[in-house]
C-alpha cells in the first residue's frame, strides 16, 4: 500500500473540499477578495505565512543552502526581519485605513487614499501585478512539477498541470474565503514538515556520527563560511543581497491583503505573534534541510538542487509522514499560487475593468466575471510554467523584488509621511518596476549588487523626490 499516495490524495481531497463549501458563501465580488473582512486571526496569521513563503521556502531556500552553505543564512535572516517589519509597522494601519476608505484591493487603496491620479494609479499598478505575479505565480507551477516528479514519478509537465488545475479550481470556486482556509490548512502541514525533517535529518546524523560541519567543510570550506569564502566588497555584496529580502515583504498584495480581511485591527497583534512565532523556526527548518542535505548527499548529487526537500523526506520518513510533508511541499506552491490568481483576478476586475473603466455592473457579474479571469490567468501563468528554464528561486527573486519595489516604499510612506502626493506614488512604481527589470538583465550589476536592494531605494528616492517637487509646485 502507497501510504505517501495515501497521504496526498487525502489532502488534495480537503482542499477541494473547501473550495466546494465556500462557493455559496460569496455573495459579493468583496466577498470573492476579500472574505468580506470578516477573517479570525488564527487565520489571518496561517494564511499570510503559507502565501508569503509558497514553494520557495520548502524547495527553493534548501536548494539555495545545498548549492552555497551557510552563505544563504543572510537570505532566511533578511525574510524574518521583513516579516516582523512589516507585522508591527505596517500591518494595523492598513487595515484601519483600507476599511475607512472602502478599498478592497492594494492598487484601490492608493487611488481613494491619494484622492487624486486614481485611474492612472490603478492602471499603472494592474499593470505591475499581473507582470510580475505572472512569473510568481508560474514559480508555484513549477514547484507542483517537480514534487510530484520526485514523489510519483510524474511527468514534470503533468505535474505542472495537475497542481494548475487544482489551484486554478478552487481559487475560482470559493474565492478569497477558501484561499485562506486552505492557507490555514497548508500553513500547519508547512510548518511541521519545515519543523520535524530538519530534527529528523539531524538525528539521523547523529545516529551515524556524521559531523555537519566537519563533512561541509572537507568537500569544501566555502560552504562553512557565511559569505561563501567572498571578502571586501564581495562579502558586503552578499550580506546585503541575502538581507535585501527584507524589503520586498512591504509591497506583496498578496500577503497586504491578509491585512486588509482581519475582522478587527484590535486582532492584529494576536495575528503578529502567531506569524513571528511561525516565521522563525520555518526559515531555520529550511536552512537546515539544506544542510543537511549536502551533508547527506554530497556536493552535485543533484541534478535540480530544488528536489532536496522531497528527496529527503523520503529516505528519512516513514512511507505516512513523507506523504503529510511531500503534501507540504505542494501546499506551500498551492498557499501562494491561489493568493496571486486572486490578486491578479482582483486588478483586472476591480481596479481596471470596475474602477478604472467605471463599469457598474450588478454584483453577480462581477462576481462571475472574476472566476472567469482567475482561469484566463490560471492559463496564461501555465504556458510561462512549462516553457521557462528558471529555478524557483529565481522566478519568486525576480517578482519579489519588482512588487517590493513599486509597492512598498509608496505603500509605507503613503501611510507615515504626510506629505506623500500621488505623483510621487506613481513615480515610484514606474521606477521600482523599470530598475528591476533593467538591473537584473545586466548580470554584471545584479552580481555586485541585489537587483532587491536597488530598485527599493531608487522607487523610495522616487516617491519622496517627487513628492516634495509636487507639494511645491501646488504651494
Amino acid at each position: 500500500m502507497n501510504f505517501t499516495l495515501i497521504g496526498f490524495i487525502l489532502y488534495l481531497s480537503l482542499v477541494l473540499a473547501v473550495g466546494f463549501i465556500t462557493y455559496r458563501i460569496n455573495k459579493s465580488h468583496q466577498d470573492f477578495f476579500l472574505a468580506g473582512r470578516r477573517l479570525n486571526p488564527w487565520v489571518v496569521a496561517f494564511s499570510e505565512r503559507a502565501s508569503g513563503e509558497s514553494a520557495w521556502l520548502l524547495l527553493g531556500l534548501p536548494g539555495a543552502a545545498l548549492a552555497f552553505g551557510f552563505m544563504e543564512m543572510w537570505t532566511a535572516l533578511g525574510c524574518v526581519l521583513g516579516i516582523i517589519f512589516y507585522w508591527f509597522v505596517i500591518a494595523r494601519d492598513l487595515r484601519v485605513e483600507s476599511e475607512r476608505v472602502k478599498a478592497i484591493t492594494l492598487p484601490d487603496f492608493f487611488a481613494e487614499k491619494l484622492g487624486e491620479g486614481k485611474n492612472i494609479i490603478r492602471f499603472v499598478a494592474a499593470l505591475i501585478i499581473v507582470f510580475f505575479f505572472t512569473f510568481y505565480l508560474a514559480a508555484q507551477f513549477n514547484g507542483a512539477g517537480k514534487v510530484l516528479y520526485v514523489t510519483f514519478g510524474i511527468a514534470h509537465f503533468w505535474g505542472i498541470v495537475i497542481g494548475a488545475i487544482i489551484i486554478v479550481f478552487y481559487t475560482m470556486m470559493g474565492g478569497f474565503i477558501a484561499v485562506a482556509w486552505t492557507d490555514f490548512i497548508q500553513g500547519i502541514l508547512m510548518i511541521g514538515a519545515l519543523v520535524i525533517l530538519p530534527v529528523v535529518g539531524m538525528w539521523e546524523l547523529m545516529e551515524r556520527d556524521i559531523s555537519m560541519l566537519s563533512s561541509l567543510k572537507a568537500m569544501d570550506p566555502d560552504f562553512i563560511s557565511f559569505t561563501g569564502g567572498a571578502r571586501g566588497w564581495m562579502a558586503v555584496s552578499v550580506i546585503v543581497g541575502g538581507l535585501s529580502w527584507f524589503f520586498g515583504y512591504m509591497g506583496q498584495p498578496h500577503l497586504l491583503t491578509r491585512f486588509m480581511a482581519i475582522k478587527e485591527d484590535s486582532k492584529i497583534k494576536i495575528s503578529r505573534r502567531i506569524a513571528i512565532a511561525w516565521a522563525i523556526p520555518a526559515f531555520a527548518g529550511a536552512m537546515i534541510i539544506g544542510l543537511i542535505g549536502l551533508t547527506w548527499y554530497g556536493q552535485g548529487y543533484f541534478d535540480d538542487i530544488e528536489q532536496i526537500m522531497p528527496s529527503l523526506a523520503g529516505e528519512m520518513l516513514p512511507a505516512w509522514l513523507a506523504g503529510i510533508f511531500i503534501s507540504a511541499a505542494v501546499a506551500a506552491m498551492m498557499s501562494t499560487a491561489d493568493s496571486q490568481l486572486l490578486v491578479i483576478t482582483s486588478s483586472v476586475i476591480e481596479d481596471f475593468y470596475h474602477k478604472t473603466l467605471g463599469r457598474d455592473v450588478s454584483e453577480k457579474t462581477l462576481l462571475n466575471l472574476s472566476r472567469i479571469i482567475t482561469i484566463a490567468i490560471g492559463i496564461i501563468a501555465f504556458v510561462v510554467a512549462i516553457s521557462s528554464k528558471e529555478l524557483i528561486f529565481g522566478l519568486v527573486s525576480y517578482a519579489w523584488s519588482g512588487l517590493g519595489a513599486s509597492f512598498g516604499p509608496a505603500l509605507l510612506l503613503l501611510l507615515k509621511w504626510k506629505p506623500t502626493h500621488w505623483k510621487g506614488v506613481l513615480a515610484g512604481m514606474i521606477t521600482g518596476s523599470a530598475v528591476t527589470i533593467i538591473w537584473t538583465e545586466i548580470t554584471v550589476l545584479d552580481n555586485a549588487i541585489s537587483a532587491r536592494f536597488v530598485s527599493f531605494v531608487f522607487a523610495f528616492i522616487a516617491v519622496v523626490a517627487v513628492s516634495k517637487m509636487a507639494r511645491r509646485r501646488e504651494g
